[in-house]
């Protein structure tokens, strides 16, 4: 290969990487839309037609061993669950569950999501169950999926600088996804896939039950605080969130990823976070 050569091949497997494809499954292409190729039909199952001195009589079709106990059947393996399926069993899961301990190994167990398929890894939280504050992202990314834990790469060191800025760090705020699997290619979760994982959100924020829950993104907002609007008309507003315990405030603001392409609006991001300070101060 030519150096020119040489660099297409490795941005182009860079750019495979990035989409979530990192694993070769055959070294030669596979045609799925070509016939299937002619085969002879297999022998029949049992004894050839012998002749009277007992050897196989030529071109002679076995006869039918009928003395052979007929093969089991093999049940089906069950297939996935059907979408409304699996948000109801997703329900009944995660109210079962009394502690994060226990809501982690549920859910590292729920097979109704197919995103856990393409993923390395479950993506939980991050930072301290005890804090006051609770973000809560929209799904991890390719250094989450890596590490394991939400908002590592780019975007997750933005959002510590943010929460340095106004008194936070992991040690006194609590991180987590809506979806815990990450989507082939960072690409945004379905409403279905967000569908089915929301109930053991729910029952995170339950658990950790904070004081103030702050979106970090227009999905994450969709999804808790019911806003149909976009993140630019959400962010800044206070709603009423219930934990299923109590009433919580609770905010939406700009994603860290958004703020990374569009940095002038850091200065919105920045209101948002003196009024998240404020809202945890001691009255």
């Amino acid at each position: 290969m030519t150096p020119d050569r040489n660099q297409a091949a490795r941005e182009l497997l860079a750019f495979y990487l990035e989409a979530g494809v990192d694993a070769v499954l055959d070294e030669t292409a596979i045609d799925r839309f070509a016939d299937p190729p002619e085969t002879s039909p297999p022998p029949a199952i049992g004894r050839p037609a012998v002749d009277d001195a007992g050897a196989p009589q030529p071109g002679s079709r076995p006869a039918l061993d009928r003395s052979r106990p007929p093969a089991p059947i093999m049940a089906a393996a069950p297939g996935p669950l059907p979408p409304d399926g699996a948000v109801m069993a997703a329900r009944e899961e995660a109210k079962n569950a009394k502690t994060l301990d226990q809501l982690r190994s549920i859910l590292d167990g729920f097979t109704g999501c197919t995103l856990r398929a393409t993923a390395t890894r479950l993506v939980f939280a991050d930072g301290n169950p005890q804090a006051r504050v609770m973000f809560v992202g929209e799904a991890p990314g390719r250094d989450e999926d890596i590490e394991g834990l939400p908002f590592v790469g780019r975007s997750g060191k933005l959002l510590d600088r943010m929460m340095t800025a106004i008194g936070l760090t992991r040690a006194n705020a609590y991180i987590a996804n809506i979806v815990p699997w990450r989507p082939p290619g960072n690409r945004t979760p379905t409403p279905q896939e967000s569908a089915i994982c929301l109930p053991f959100t729910l029952r995170q924020i339950e658990l950790v039950d904070p004081d103030v829950l702050v979106c970090l993104g227009g999905p994450s907002a969709h999804t808790l605080l019911g806003s149909r609007d976009g993140i630019l008309k959400t962010r800044g507003r206070w709603f009423t969130f219930h934990t299923g315990s109590r009433e919580i405030r609770a905010t939406a603001t700009l994603h860290p990823a958004y703020l990374l392409r569009q940095p002038l609006q850091k200065r919105l991001a920045w209101r948002d976070f003196l009024a998240i300070k404020k809202a945890l101060a001691p009255s």
